[in-house]
């Protein structure tokens, strides 16, 4: 991603950037591809989760392809400087990571899928970066909606750590904590890999290779 100055490690909050009382833009256009509006109210039944797992372009076109997947938008999330813009999160002067938003219905896809998805899309083991994007905006994390998605993200990290293990990577590093503020990003990066958009874009994003087992994640009793 442009911009990356190779901040690897997270600002204490109390140099963080200042930012602003409000955005600087609206987001008023539809999902490119979906069709539906990206920012709520979301029509009842559906649920929200929240990934960053890198640059953000093709993290979001990951689970908008997943059925039942209602609506994305990228963002960030996990800092502290409010209404940041790009350029104030690539410095590494905010806190935040490159998010995507996912609403999704609960009925048709489980979140422990939406799991599997973020898991196995990227290598969760790298620290403040994902691949040659470095910088801690690229850090693997989950901010999680309720005590159930919670529970969910630990189960499955700790069911994922023996398929990466085996094939050579360390400890998983992803950040798990609950959903803080979550500030859209500019226009022109909402589905930023669309065909509308670029086809052709650039995306680094990759997994490992290690298969996420799912169905773990709740515990009876």
């Amino acid at each position: 991603m442009l911009f990356n100055r190779h901040k690897t490690s997270l600002v204490p909050a109390d140099q963080a950037l200042p930012g602003r009382e409000a955005p600087a833009f609206t987001l008023t256009e539809p999902h490119t591809v979906l069709g539906h509006p990206l920012t709520g109210p979301y029509p009842e039944g559906l649920e929200v989760a929240d990934f960053g797992l890198g640059c953000f372009w093709g993290a979001e076109r990951t689970f908008w392809r997943l059925p039942g997947v209602w609506t994305t938008l990228v963002g960030y999330q996990g800092g502290y400087t409010p209404h940041p813009t790009y350029e104030e999160v690539c410095s590494g002067l905010t806190g935040h990571t490159e998010a995507v938003r996912v609403v999704f219905d609960p009925a048709v896809i489980p979140y422990e899928r939406l799991l599997k998805a973020f898991w196995e899309a990227h290598d969760p083991t790298q620290g403040n970066r994902q691949g040659n994007d470095v910088g801690s905006q690229y850090r693997s994390a989950i901010y999680t909606h309720s005590p159930a998605q919670a529970e969910a993200a630990a189960a499955t990290r700790d069911a994922f750590q023996p398929a990466l293990t085996t094939l050579g990577h360390g400890r998983i590093t992803t950040e798990i904590a609950p959903a803080g503020p979550f500030y859209p990003a500019e226009p022109y990066h909402q589905q930023y890999l669309s065909d509308a958009k670029n086809p052709g874009g650039y995306c680094g994003l990759g997994g490992t290779g290690a298969s996420c087992p799912i169905g773990v994640a709740r515990t009876e009793g």
